[in-house]
């Protein structure tokens, strides 16, 4: 029995993952959740960057990513580590990798090598801009996909600029690899041959930002931080307590009634600057500081009720910590708790889909730098470590 899930949607499937910091690893555990035996080949000398992030070797932020995987610690520039690497290949049925472009293919791992070891392998490369064009060789990391992709331009205002927000441009490149490895093996499946997956952060993102790429391409408007809150009808409120309460009223009029009932000012319903969804867009602004000195006067609580009473679409602004104390959050299971045989408890959110037929379960901790090292390279029917640095 090895550390992989025994069941899951894609029980029986291999995924070799030569992949660091975020979008590769998501990439890879979102397989590893769906039951794919994911071995993560890490260098020997501190592995994935992120082990160590927040200090230590374990730290939360490779706990994140990395859920359900075997670790290898290999150098993968000496021979015994590249012949590792190349029986791995021929066993496997998708090889997930983040280097900068060209990197693979100095290793002498790229593409056209791996397909003459094994032609059913899916190959799937996360990268900033894709393998080829003018900046495939330029640094990124997320904020630089966020930047040039436009989805800060979305967020950011001119006149105070400031990062924030979560590594969002990670996210949406790795939850992109995942689909397209999904599809490639699908694809697989029909055709009975692999194939050359090209995902990079630059089109993920822009691909994500798709109604305000048509809004630009079809109306000229550019967008920015109030644009899609002015046109969804989404507001942001300071209540009495301190906490803030979200409300979305999009465009069916029942919500925008229901909100006015709820504020107790049924007489802006007949005020020609919010009278239709049209003219609420056009004085978003007004709108929102009208009602601000409202929400002012009642605690989240109170608000939570009177929106709820006349079904306006609202949330209170959660704290991480507080997701998880959710009701509903605790009737879906989102905080998940694996024991580490080291470690002790690992705490990290669940898997979002569940399957009828083909459940998620057996999901693991995180593994320890190079935990599986052994037991993998005797599968491969090599030497384990300490042979191999004996030079067996």
């Amino acid at each position: 029995m090895t550390r992989s899930s025994a069941r899951g949607p894609l029980a029986g499937i291999r995924v070799v993952e030569l992949a660091s910091f975020i979008a590769g690893p998501y990439a890879g555990q979102l397989l590893a959740d769906l039951g794919a035996e994911v071995i993560k080949v890490e260098a020997p000398d501190g592995g994935d960057p992120f082990r160590s992030f927040a200090g230590g070797s374990y730290s939360p932020h490779f706990i994140a990513y990395n859920r359900s995987k075997r670790s290898v610690a290999l150098d993968i520039r000496e021979d015994v580590g590249r012949e590792a690497i190349r029986r791995l290949v021929t066993q496997a049925d998708v090889l997930l990798e983040n280097y900068r472009p060209g990197v693979m293919d100095r290793l002498g791992f790229g593409y056209d090598t791996a397909r003459e070891w094994n032609d059913q392998l899916v190959y799937c490369s996360v990268s900033g801009f894709g393998q080829q064009g003018p900046d495939a060789q330029r640094p990124v990391y997320d904020t630089v996909g966020q930047a040039l992709a436009g989805l800060l331009g979305q967020t950011i205002s001119a006149d105070q600029p400031q990062i924030v927000g979560p590594a969002m441009a990670d996210g949406i490149a790795g939850l992109t690899a995942a689909y397209a490895v999904l599809a490639g093996l699908h694809a697989r499946d029909r055709l009975g041959v692999g194939q050359y997956v090209d995902v990079s952060m630059f089109g993920a993102v822009a691909a994500f930002l798709s109604s305000e790429a048509s809004m630009w391409h079809h109306t000229g408007d550019p967008g920015g931080p109030r644009r899609r809150p002015s046109l969804s009808q989404s507001y942001a409120f300071g209540c009495a307590d301190g906490r803030v309460m979200t409300i979305h009223l999009s465009s069916p009029t029942k919500f925008w009634r229901g909100l006015i009932a709820a504020v107790g000012r049924d007489d802006l319903a007949d005020d020609p600057r919010f009278a239709t969804r049209d003219a609420r867009i056009e004085h978003f602004e007004e709108l929102h500081e009208l009602l601000a000195p409202e929400f002012a006067l009642r605690s989240s609580a109170e608000w939570q009720r009177r929106l709820s009473a006349h079904d306006v679409p609202h949330a209170r602004v959660n704290t991480i910590g507080e997701v998880f104390e959710e009701p509903q959050a605790r009737h879906l299971g989102l905080e998940l708790r694996l024991r580490h045989p080291s470690q002790g408890e690992v705490v990290t959110v669940a898997p979002p889909a569940r399957f009828s037929a083909t459940p998620c379960v057996g999901l693991l901790a995180p593994p320890e730098l190079g935990q599986d090292t052994d037991d993998v390279l005797a599968e491969l029917g090599m030497p384990e470590r300490g042979a191999l640095r004996e030079g067996a």
